[in-house]
């Protein structure tokens, strides 16, 4: 069986056509795998910044905490052992005051400033300042705490666009 030349032709015509329209899909394919995975390499790259980038504000905001912490904890320990030096009688809490001279009678004898005592809390008073001591502690690391954090995480954060 003898192939015409002219159908022979027409045949090796269309299986090139074919051919390249296949070749041309592929190719389409191809360029279409190699954006999608430039952008996926840029989304893996942009999130691995992000990543690094809330690590390291992560690990600031625990040096800040940590530190403020153990301040707050030394200056505690230190109340602490001023109550207890307190209440133990080796210090005593005076308070900034003045004693007035008692009113002066005819049959009294003559009184003054050396016949008042020292001005010092009440018994009852003292835990109430140790617990405004705690507490004045507490709100000032607090605040240098917060002031820390503003100046090294959020002010150091580009802002998001």
């Amino acid at each position: 069986m003898i192939i015409p030349p002219l159908r022979l032709a027409l045949f090796a015509l269309l299986v090139s056509l074919a051919a390249y329209v296949l070749f041309d899909y592929v190719a389409d394919e191809r360029d279409q795998a190699r954006r999608e995975l430039g952008i996926a390499v840029d989304e893996r790259d942009g999130l691995r910044e992000a990543a690094v980038v809330s690590g390291q504000m992560l690990a600031a905001r625990d040096a800040i905490d940590l530190q403020r912490t153990q301040e707050l904890n030394d200056e505690r320990k230190q109340n602490d052992a001023l109550r207890v030096a307190v209440d133990a009688g080796l210090k005593r809490l005076r308070i900034r005051a003045t004693c007035s001279v008692p009113g002066m009678s005819a049959n009294s004898s003559a009184a003054g400033v050396a016949d008042a005592g020292t001005a010092e809390l009440a018994a009852d008073a003292r835990q109430d300042y140790f617990t405004l001591r705690d507490q004045l502690a507490l709100s000032k690391q607090m605040v240098l705490g917060l002031q820390d954090y503003i100046r090294q995480v959020v002010q150091r954060t580009p802002a998001a666009a």
